[in-house]
């Protein structure tokens, strides 16, 4: 399926981690993250991974998250 999706909701970022989505981040209206899968979230933060050791923690009212489309 291919998606487009802003995640923001908590159930939005469940199903992200369920399903391992490719995420990209922004903040302040540019990308900071791209090809990341979103390990765990709260109401305050969404810590992501891009490569096997390195985690990001982002501050979710900050940030933006949106599912990438599949190729």
């Amino acid at each position: 399926m291919a998606r487009n999706q802003r995640l923001v909701t908590d159930t939005d970022f469940q199903d992200a981690v369920e399903r391992q989505a490719v995420v990209r981040v922004f903040k302040d209206d540019h990308i900071v993250d791209s090809n990341a899968v979103v390990l765990r979230f709260s109401e305050k933060t969404v810590v992501v991974q891009t490569r096997v050791s390195d985690l990001t923690y982002y501050d979710r009212e900050a940030c933006e998250f949106f599912e990438m489309k599949k190729r």
